[in-house]
This record gives C-alpha cells, sequence and structure tokens, in this order.
C-alpha cells in the first residue's frame, strides 16, 4: 500500500467547504488540475465523475461515500490498482477547521506503482485545498 495524506487549517465553515466538494461540475474553479468534469447522477454514492486533466485522458472516478458536511470518498481503479481518496472535515473549535485529503493505494503491485504514480496525483494538492479554503471564505 501507497498513502498520502496533506491537511490544511481554515476559518471557513463545513457548510461552505461542502458546497464546493458537492458541485463537482464547478471543481474547475478552485481545481487547476481539472479541464473538463462531468458526473453521471447526485453527489452521493455510486456515482460516477469523468475528470479529464489538462492535456491528459480523462479519468473515471466513482463516489463511495458521502457523508454530508464531513466527507466524501471517491475510487479510481486501473491496471489492478485501487485508487482511494478520503477527503474529510474536521471541526478543531468553534472557528476552525481542518480539511484533510488522504490517498491510499492498494492492489496488484501498489508497493513500487504507489511511488510511482502517488506523488504525480497528489503533487497539486496543497495549491489545490487553499484555493478550496479560499473560495469558501468568500
Amino acid at each position: 500500500m501507497w498513502e498520502y495524506e496533506h491537511s490544511i487549517e481554515t476559518s471557513a465553515t463545513p457548510e461552505a467547504i461542502w458546497r464546493l466538494w458537492a458541485d463537482v461540475e464547478n471543481w474547475g474553479t478552485w481545481n487547476a488540475e481539472i479541464e473538463k468534469i462531468e458526473m453521471d447522477g447526485p453527489f452521493a454514492a455510486g456515482t460516477q465523475i469523468t475528470m479529464t486533466p489538462p492535456g491528459d485522458d480523462p479519468v473515471l472516478l466513482r463516489i463511495a461515500e458521502v457523508v454530508e458536511d464531513e466527507l466524501f470518498v471517491d475510487e479510481a481503479r486501473f491496471n489492478g490498482l485501487l485508487l482511494r481518496t478520503t477527503h474529510r472535515i474536521d471541526r478543531i473549535d468553534q472557528n476552525r477547521i481542518r480539511v484533510v485529503y488522504r490517498m491510499e493505494i492498494t492492489g496488484t503491485g501498489a508497493d513500487e506503482a504507489g511511488p510511482q504514480i502517488g506523488p504525480g496525483i497528489t503533487a497539486d494538492w496543497p495549491e489545490t485545498m487553499a484555493s478550496l479554503a479560499e473560495l469558501a471564505l468568500r
């Protein structure tokens, strides 16, 4: 297994972060690594998201879990690997939250493939999460 986690703290409300997460068609406004994105249903477990990074092939994601105002998990599968990303909101106190992104890569060859592909996938998380929090404060 390969894993990576990044978190930021913000005074944005959980509801503000959640509204941006649930508005999948507009993820590109705060995530520069999205050229095009489409969803085949509601923001709920089982729904598929097709996300196209700039100059790259589309990536198929499936929403695996949703807990409103708390977390959602998406999964991508390819070449015997499962890439599972948890997006979570933790309350620090009445005025601050921690936004956490965690990726786990499991499956056949994950110990070798994870260190090769994981850092490239997660490299933009600090900037993406900062943009998310900034937009949530508006």
